[in-house]
């Protein structure tokens, strides 16, 4: 497993200041923080595959949104460091499914570590931008042909699963696929 998985991409982009801080945010070291960075990412990016699943208005919002990430321009450099939901206006339609996710999110990983919800949904404000950037560049590096942007198999922890997409229709296996080379795993 010599490629990085999605959370590993979203810790490098996050920083160590910004890593910090939300090590500050917990009351633990980097090391915590990591940790639930990286249970925090697991449980978004799954949200978001069930989300695109969907049979539903917000399966189509998802799938629109995953659509756009793979459209759009690569990211500016230094995304990571908007933090805060200030971070949303530059996200298009992804920022807001992710924000959809979230509140969910913020209460499972509250339950699975005991971090009170609130504190939670302040650490993926903070994520949220970052995990923009990330995506945004994983889509354009497959879009370029890279390769690299690319999944490592089942490198995504936490993520709910081996399958995404192409369980809703036609189209949507397409872009299923797409999410799964994005965010890891998954892909058929």
């Amino acid at each position: 497993m010599s490629e990085s998985s999605f959370q590993d991409d979203v810790l490098g982009e996050l920083g160590d200041d910004k890593l910090t801080e939300i090590a500050g945010l917990l009351g633990t070291d980097d090391s915590g923080a990591r940790e639930t960075v990286a249970q925090t990412v697991g449980a978004m990016t799954g949200g978001l595959r069930q989300k695109a699943d969907a049979d539903d208005a917000d399966g189509v919002e998802a799938r629109q949104a995953i659509a756009e990430v793979a459209e759009a321009e690569p990211p500016l450099e230094g995304v990571a460091t908007l933090g805060g939901l200030g971070g949303l206006l530059s996200g298009g339609m992804m920022a807001g499914v992710l924000a959809k996710v979230s509140r969910p999110v913020a209460a499972a990983v509250a339950k699975r570590t005991g971090i009170p919800a609130a504190t939670v949904s302040r650490v993926i404000e903070m994520l949220i931008p970052v995990v923009l950037a990330v995506l945004a560049k994983r889509a354009s590096g497959r879009a370029a042909g890279t390769g690299a942007a690319g999944a490592a198999p089942g490198a995504a922890p936490g993520t709910g699963g081996g399958t995404s997409g192409g369980t809703s229709g036609g189209a949507s296996g397409s872009l299923g696929d797409l999410l799964g080379e994005i965010l890891g795993g998954g892909k058929k």
